[in-house]
């Protein structure tokens, strides 16, 4: 067969082969819609209430989420407050009740008698017996009516001892001391040196039994940090 002949057939097989298939698609056309007026405003009825109804559960789960957003800043803004209340506490800034001791300081052999010198409380046995206090588990110290706080002095001041720069009273003296754990506190003071130092200055140094509802009032000045600035953020939040 010649080439000619050849390519003839081909172009024949190929447009038999489109008119073909144009006539099964003439012959076999799509079934229309047969469905009367009332069939199809039922359908539309029903899809439209389907309609509502996906309206309506967006709007639902919208609703949720704004709901779990809210509550989430809630929660954030509780926690914050929470936090800064914890803060205030352990900075001494707020008053406290809680289970603890109370010690008691006081002229060794009873009242002073006119014309004898008084006993002399030094501040470096009454930080002392603060240290030792914190060693042995105080959280809150109050000391006649100043708070002990981080940056509380205790120190000697034209002659006399003075707490956050305020001379202490006469003594007696009491200082209430919170901790969480009174008895075990009261045990270790118990075996403490501590009562020693006070009687070679001529003091009594004596402890209560553990109680509780013992209230320590606030440090009532501003606290002043030093060596210390505000961190500026940088951009992007970090």
């Amino acid at each position: 067969m010649s080439k000619k002949k050849l390519h003839f057939s081909l172009i024949a097989l190929i447009i038999g082969f489109m008119v073909a298939v144009q006539y099964e698609t003439v012959k076999q056309p799509n079934e229309p819609d047969t469905r009367d007026e009332w069939q199809l405003k039922d359908q539309l009825k029903t899809e439209q209430e389907t309609q509502v109804n996906l309206l309506k559960e967006v709007r639902k789960y919208e609703a949720q989420l704004e709901s779990y957003k809210s509550k989430e800043k809630e929660n954030k803004q509780k926690a914050l407050e929470k936090t800064l209340r914890q803060l205030q506490e352990e900075a001494g800034l707020t008053d406290i009740t809680g289970s603890g001791i109370i010690l008691r300081l006081a002229p060794l052999f009873g009242d002073i008698v006119p014309g004898q010198p008084a006993p002399v409380l030094s501040p470096q046995t009454l930080q002392h017996l603060v240290n030792e206090l914190h060693t042995n588990g105080a959280e809150a110290i109050m000391i006649g009516d100043q708070r002990i706080v981080v940056t509380s002095s205790i120190r000697d001041v034209n002659g006399r001892t003075s707490i956050n720069n305020v001379p202490l009273g006469t003594m007696p003296i009491e200082i209430k001391v919170l901790a969480v754990d009174n008895q075990k506190l009261y045990d270790r003071m118990k075996g403490s040196n501590v009562f020693d130092y006070f009687a070679i200055d001529n003091i009594e140094l004596t402890m209560s039994e553990p109680s509780k509802n013992i209230i320590i009032q606030a440090y009532e000045r501003p606290i002043r940090l030093t060596h210390m600035e505000a961190v500026g953020i940088e951009e992007g939040g970090k």
